[in-house]
């Protein structure tokens, strides 16, 4: 007796717990309505479906459990002997193929209007690498500056790590989100540089493959602005759940402001790319990239997690000839991990690292790699 009170009591503890206002306002098992036109008529026919899917439910289980109970043995029912009934053929095939009917008309339209990114006022080409993504505004007149940039995890490691308490957004923050226009047709060209992965925003209804030589496309229109929050959904590598996604709905003239910023920030790069740094600031620029973008295959001090991620201290690629450790930034290290970032950083940035590993860790190189030698190694291989 005591065994089952002890029992009762655990289950009764795991239902009130389970069902706590905290816990059971986080359990959202349906899909967001979403804010865009698109997400609002997948969810109603997603809900449509679904309802018509319980009330088929109730009518065949329903037919089921009164026929059990009413045809039972025990109230000395007979089981018929007929079999093979034309009539009863022909109504279990017609009734579902136009239940069917009835349920394409809606999803046709939805699935339709989902696929025609026709006519777009923007288009932004996506790419994603492991672990982040690069976003390319596509531009039409070519004399204009190429913005294009890449969005990496912003949440810290300390967070990541339990070091210190996790922030609203853990895991769904990034450096530079993807920022559109609102009320204008936005159409995203979606392929990968590496391995499989998903762009997807639930508020948008967007959920698309990027596959390597292959470009996917949608479309998304956001009346309103805000900020929208998603992640990858594709199994793509062991930094699969640090691989967000953030965009920033702006209206028109917020999203122009900050195109020609972005525009006037490349200008700046380029004729940055043409001073000189010194040590100093290469190994501070350095540090912050690498914790960024490496630490996590290299470790905080530089010490790797070998054979599958080699230590840079003391490593040859690291503090041997300069030309080896540029070309390994810039090119990687083909069939391993070990990504390129010559897309992926700016001459600025991959000088400032490129400096940061051969003399960081105890490396003791001595030299500082200038941006104009990563422009002429870049142009040379080109």
């Amino acid at each position: 007796m005591l065994s089952k009170a002890k029992l009762w009591l655990s289950l009764a503890l795991s239902t009130l717990l389970f069902w706590s206002a905290g816990l059971h306002a986080a359990w959202d098992l349906n899909m967001p309505r979403g804010v865009t036109q698109m997400s609002r008529d997948t969810y109603d026919l997603h809900m449509t479906i679904f309802w018509w899917c319980v009330a088929i439910g109730v009518v065949v289980f329903g037919a089921m459990l009164w026929s059990i109970i009413n045809h039972r043995k025990s109230k000395g029912v007979k089981p018929a002997t007929f079999h093979e009934s034309t009539k009863v053929e022909i109504v279990w095939t017609l009734i579902p193929f136009l239940i069917l009917i009835a349920m394409a008309i809606p999803a046709t339209r939805v699935l339709t209007a989902a696929y025609d990114a026709s006519e777009s006022e923007l288009d932004v080409q996506i790419i994603g690498y492991q672990w982040r993504w690069e976003y390319r505004y596509m531009r039409e007149n070519m004399d204009e500056e190429e913005v294009s940039f890449f969005s990496v995890l912003a949440t810290s490691r300390e967070e990541i790590n339990n070091g210190v308490e996790k922030g609203e957004n853990y895991l769904l923050e990034v450096d530079r989100p993807l920022v559109i226009p609102t009320n204008t047709k936005v159409r995203f060209l979606m392929t990968s540089a590496d391995v499989l992965h998903a762009w997807w925003v639930p508020d948008f209804a967007i959920k698309k493959d990027t596959i390597p030589g292959f470009i996917n496309e949608t479309w998304v229109i956001v009346e309103e602005p805000g900020i929208y929050r998603g992640q990858c959904a594709e199994l793509c590598g062991m930094e699969h759940g640090f691989m967000p996604i953030e965009v920033h709905a702006l209206a028109p003239a917020d999203f122009q402001a900050w195109y020609e910023e972005q525009q006037a920030g490349v200008r700046q790069i380029r004729e940055l790319a043409a001073a000189e740094m010194t040590m100093a600031d290469a190994m501070a620029q350095g540090e912050q990239i690498y914790n960024r973008n490496c630490v996590a295959c290299h470790q905080p001090g530089g010490v790797g997690m070998p054979p599958v991620f080699p230590a840079l201290v003391g490593s040859a690629k690291a503090i041997g000839d300069a030309a080896v450790t540029m070309d390994t930034l810039v090119n990687g290290v083909p069939g391993t991990a070990m990504a390129a970032y010559g897309r992926q950083l700016n001459p600025i940035e991959l000088a400032a690292i490129i400096t940061y590993v051969r003399n960081g860790f105890g490396n003791s190189a001595g030299d500082v790699v200038q941006p104009a030698d990563v422009n002429a190694y870049i142009q040379e291989g080109q």
